[in-house]
């Protein structure tokens, strides 16, 4: 177990009015066993009522408004949160085939989440499929090893890879970010007709170190029959344990974005993120983002999902 102060602020600047803000968050804890929420503040410009809702992935979400004039939205949130995983995961290693797929065939979200997009490089895919081998393997060990292919055989380098970048450009380049790391190894597992989603969280101090950490970063979730949803981190290559924190799943990055939501006004808009991460100990990350963003006159503008704006998506 440790617990972790998490502190992450999004300001957005307009150089002139903007009105009728309309906004959604999902900043708020996943509510599961791996983790336990203590506290958190969550103080937004302007005070506007938050009303909150649980959507179909299970994330809490909250919606709020700011119909006047303003020239900023500050959006901050401290969180105190233990998690309660140990180091080691409890599930059975020798899962087989047979059991994945009786479990999946009469679950509607587990289907869904087995299904593969439609990519122009699907055939990259079959390939790393081929290498891995997974007709010798178990379900687990196959779910370690394509983490473990990613892993070795892409590159983890900022900026090479931007919001617009899909999944047929990240197979062209090998390299990117845990974002694109993430969505690769989704393509990779629900090939294989396993279920997995899409994580927003956050990764924390590590006595080893890990990319990311003092971030905002995401994961992936594979099911495992008899056990259910086990975190594995392709960014660096581990099954997740007491040193993640989830805000949210879904099956891809939009159903996790943290925030988004609309504005009208002619507004150029300048965005900055912080985050900090803080151990027990006093051991802090942080991590400052800013990205200027320019918005088209006379025209119901949408505010970008914040991870996605800065540049460096999630870490």
């Amino acid at each position: 177990m440790a617990i972790f102060k998490i502190h992450h602020i999004t300001k957005y600047e307009y150089d002139r009015p903007v009105k009728e803000s309309i906004s959604e968050i999902k900043i708020f804890p996943y509510n599961c066993f791996e983790q336990e929420l203590l506290e958190q503040e969550l103080n937004i410009s302007n005070y506007p009522d938050v009303q909150t809702f649980t959507d179909y992935w299970g994330n809490k979400t909250g919606s709020f408004n700011i119909l006047g004039l303003h020239k900023t939205l500050v959006i901050e949130s401290k969180l105190t949160i233990r998690t309660t995983l140990s180091t080691q995961l409890k599930f059975n290693f020798h899962v087989d085939w047979n059991q994945l797929k009786n479990e999946v065939e009469n679950n509607l979200q587990l289907i869904e989440l087995a299904a593969a997009d439609k990519i122009a490089s699907q055939e990259k895919i079959d390939e790393i499929i081929a290498a891995i081998q997974p007709q010798n393997k178990t379900v687990p060990a196959t779910i370690e090893a394509c983490c473990e292919y990613v892993f070795k055989h892409f590159n983890y380098i900022k900026g090479i890879t931007t919001i617009e970048t899909t999944l047929d450009e990240i197979l062209t380049v090998r390299a990117g970010v845990c974002q694109d790391f993430a969505i690769l190894l989704l393509q990779i597992l629900r090939t294989l007709k396993i279920p997995s989603r899409y994580v927003s969280g956050y990764i924390c101090p590590n006595k080893n170190g890990m990319r990311g950490e003092g971030a905002t970063h995401a994961w992936v979730e594979a099911f495992i029959p008899n056990y259910g949803w086990a975190g594995i981190d392709p960014t660096n290559n581990v099954w997740v344990t007491n040193h993640h924190i989830k805000l949210a799943v879904g099956k891809g990055f939009k159903e996790c974005s943290p925030i988004k939501g609309t504005f009208k006004g002619p507004a150029k808009q300048a965005l900055s993120v912080f985050v900090s991460v803080g151990y027990e100990d006093g051991h802090t990350f942080e991590e400052v983002n800013n990205v200027q963003l320019q918005t088209e006159p006379e025209k119901e503008q949408i505010l970008i999902d914040e991870l996605l704006v800065i540049g460096q998506q999630q870490q």
